[in-house]
């Protein structure tokens, strides 16, 4: 039941970034949830993550597309693991249909109340090993 769930709330989420709705899309995130935005730059709390998401959506220029691959999720007590890929669809300098692939993982910790939050939001998964 934790994958079905954890699927639900990562679509939930996508949906969200994808609307721009930032709002809505903190609601996925802990309190002191840290989110990497790019090799070398993370940040935490659930304010800097959402002027982070503001600042994402106009790098693609308003023309961003979330939308989730396969996807694994490994369990322990009230934290889970999640390794998935992540399509980005978005458009090109030159107006071209582009898909970037990330192979991402992310942590969740289950709230007192049963709500799944992300603690950590790693959309580059082992590529920052890469960068």
């Amino acid at each position: 039941m934790t994958s079905q769930a954890l699927h639900s709330v990562i679509e939930a989420a996508d949906k969200a970034i994808s609307a721009e709705d930032f709002d809505s899309l903190m609601d996925f995130y802990a309190e002191d949830a840290t989110l990497v935005v790019k090799p070398g730059l993370a940040v935490t709390g659930k304010d800097a993550i959402r002027k982070a998401f503001v600042a994402i959506a106009e790098h693609f220029k308003h023309e961003l597309t979330v939308r989730q691959g396969p996807m694994e999720v490994f369990e322990g007590g009230d934290t889970a693991l999640v390794v998935m890929k992540t399509f980005l669809d978005t458009v090109d300098s030159d107006g071209w249909d582009l898909t970037l692939v990330r192979r991402a993982s992310y942590v969740f910790k289950r709230s007192s109340e049963g709500q799944w939050l992300c603690t950590v939001d790693n959309s580059y998964g082992t590529d920052l090993l890469e960068a």
